[in-house]
């Protein structure tokens, strides 16, 4: 390794940290800044971090680095989807037939702390805390920065004044709201393709805390889930045995909604009739619901994601909903793909850049749209008897079969050796055949399992390739 360029990422979430930790691998001078304080040590503010899903993708970076090991004390396994009903009653469905596959709740902040431990042993890497990004030059490589008036003068200037970070290449990793993102779109015009586009729900996190007897205060192994048509509640199981809860509610419209869920007694009276067995495991529910922030969910799309001497990455270029918790994981995935274009073009970074921006883009916008569809799914479609048969069928595929049939869900979580863009295609027409097969009682109880799993594969491959499906009763 040769190379020596010297590396400016703005954003020290969870890609900024594992970008700039390979990158301080690969022998490159890394300066990694954070207009946040130093996680490790701040008081951070409750009710912002949904909770993370960590699978194969995301799992994939961390063994680059070598940290698979060290994250699994991290990491809680969730086997499948628990479905609560209105009455209280529960459902498991599994996420895969075959043994050892799971996704693991982990912390958001537990997680980036690794991260950045590990990165602090690298001589040739620079944290920067408390630095906000003011302004950035995309060819020439620098940033100027503007440092927290508690932050020690950078260069001898006061505290709280602006100062400039020259690099040769710069990597922004600052997340949905990029400021190097703006500043690319500002500088390419129209050449610059960038949308916003928001959802009309928003979310809220609550919180079960652990029992009186110091345990979970229901299943630690699954991922709840309460659908209740157009909003619902997840909840994910925590280390010090809690559960962070998330409410996904419209800003308006239907009988309650985050406009009009104004009074201590309004919310009780909503999650009494929605979710009442969740209600009881929510002793601070009046408290949290009015001090913790209403957020808004939305994908972020640009292209090209290149220019100059300026790379953007991560949430930055492909921010997604988080109903496939496929968020992070794809950040994660980014940092191997980008590593593979290294690779390949001799660690040429500007060739590296480009072939990165054209390569990824396709499999960012699949996994965005999936996320949508999963919204969707997750909200209402959990619950219907046509999509649990159809889950129960995918199982007992993935059990008897493991080796020929993965569900669209296992495609996208289990198959990180697929590209994001295959693993849905591919996953989409089998969910679409077996519905209308399900539906249109093609697949006879005479049948057995492996004609049933011969017929799917057979009409899946032509709905893949947009082939005629219409003769599915003949």
């Amino acid at each position: 390794m040769t190379n020596k360029e010297h590396i400016l990422i703005i954003g020290a979430g969870l890609c900024g940290s594992l970008l700039a930790l390979r990158m301080a691998q690969l022998g490159y001078p890394v300066t990694l800044t954070e207009k946040r304080a130093d996680l490790r040590k701040a008081k951070l503010a409750a009710g912002r971090s949904i909770n993370l899903a960590l699978s194969s993708r995301g799992l994939k970076g961390l063994k680059l680095v070598g940290l698979e090991k060290e994250v699994e004390s991290l990491c809680i396994p969730m086997h499948g989807r628990m479905l609560h009903n209105l009455q209280g009653e529960t459902q498991l469905s599994k996420y895969s037939g075959r043994e050892g596959e799971y996704i693991n709740s982990i912390s958001r902040t537990g997680l980036n702390a690794l991260l950045l431990d590990k990165l602090e042993t690298y001589a040739n890497a620079t944290l920067k805390f408390e630095e906000t990004c003011c302004d950035v030059n995309l060819k020439q490589a620098n940033a100027s920065f503007k440092s927290a008036e508690t932050n020690p003068p950078e260069s001898g200037s006061r505290a709280g004044s602006e100062y400039t970070l020259q690099a040769d290449y710069i990597i922004g990793t600052d997340g949905a709201g990029s400021i190097v993102r703006q500043q690319m779109e500002h500088e390419r015009g129209f050449l610059f393709s960038h949308s916003q586009e928001f959802l009309t729900h928003g979310y809220k996190e609550l919180t079960f805390p652990a029992s009186k007897d110091g345990d979970y205060a229901t299943e630690k192994g699954a991922l709840h889930i309460w659908p209740r048509g157009e909003n619902m509640v997840i909840a994910l199981p925590n280390q010090d045995k809690s559960f962070t809860v998330t409410l996904f509610l419209a800003y308006e419209g239907g009988t309650y909604n985050f406009n009009n869920l104004t009074t201590e007694e309004k919310v009780v009276e909503y999650f009494k009739e929605m979710y009442p067995d969740a209600y009881e495991l929510m002793p601070d529910l009046k408290t949290e619901f009015f001090e913790n922030p209403t957020a808004p969910l939305g994908t972020v799309r640009c292209f090209p994601w290149t220019y100059g001497k300026t790379l953007l990455m991560g949430d930055a270029s492909h921010a997604i909903v988080p109903f496939y918790g496929q968020g992070m994981n794809a950040s994660f995935e980014d940092v191997v793909e980008f590593d593979n274009m290294l690779a390949e073009s001799d660690f040429n970074l500007e060739a590296a850049f480009n072939n990165f921006s054209k390569h990824r883009k396709p499999d960012a916008d699949a996994i965005a749209d999936l996320a949508l569809d999963n919204f969707h799914e997750m909200k209402s479609h959990t619950a219907d008897e046509v999509f649990l048969e159809k889950r129960k069928l995918e199982l007992d595929f993935e059990n008897q079969f493991p080796t020929e049939y993965y569900s669209k869900y296992s495609l996208v979580t289990f198959r990180a050796d697929l590209p994001y863009s295959k693993a849905i295609s591919q996953g989409r027409a089998q969910d679409h055949v077996i519905l209308e097969m399900l539906r249109k009682n093609i697949l006879k109880p005479e049948m057995s399992l492996k004609e049933k799993l011969n017929l799917v594969l057979e009409v899946s491959k032509k709905a893949e390739h947009n082939e005629l499906i219409f003769d599915l009763n003949s």
